[in-house]
């Protein structure tokens, strides 16, 4: 859901220069959750050869697919969600062991 990512732009760029010649993941979704047919599609412009190790099963129905992309949503969220609720309540723990010892 960020394609303002470091690794990301630099590759990007990387093609583009033709400072790549090939681009090997170990799954075709570690590269973006959403979005990778765009970097595929920049990587057939430039020359690039795109090899995915694990390609998975048996291609998937439409319907299969956008199940898969919608489960991926919700995890997402789901994770950001939780992340930030975690890091708050670190927060607050971290206040409160600081005030007990101020006691």
């Amino acid at each position: 859901m960020n394609y303002n990512k470091r690794g990301l732009r630099t590759l990007i760029k990387s093609i583009c220069l033709g400072d790549t010649d090939r681009l090997v993941l170990v799954h075709k979704d570690r590269l973006l959750r959403f979005g990778s047919e765009t970097i595929f599609s920049l990587c057939e412009t430039y020359g690039v050869e795109v090899v995915i190790i694990n390609k998975g099963e048996a291609p998937v129905s439409f319907e299969e697919e956008l199940v898969q992309d919608v489960l991926e949503i919700i995890t997402v969220f789901s994770a950001r969600l939780y992340g930030s609720r975690s890091h708050k309540n670190k927060k607050l723990v971290d206040a409160l062991r600081e005030a007990a010892k101020d006691l």
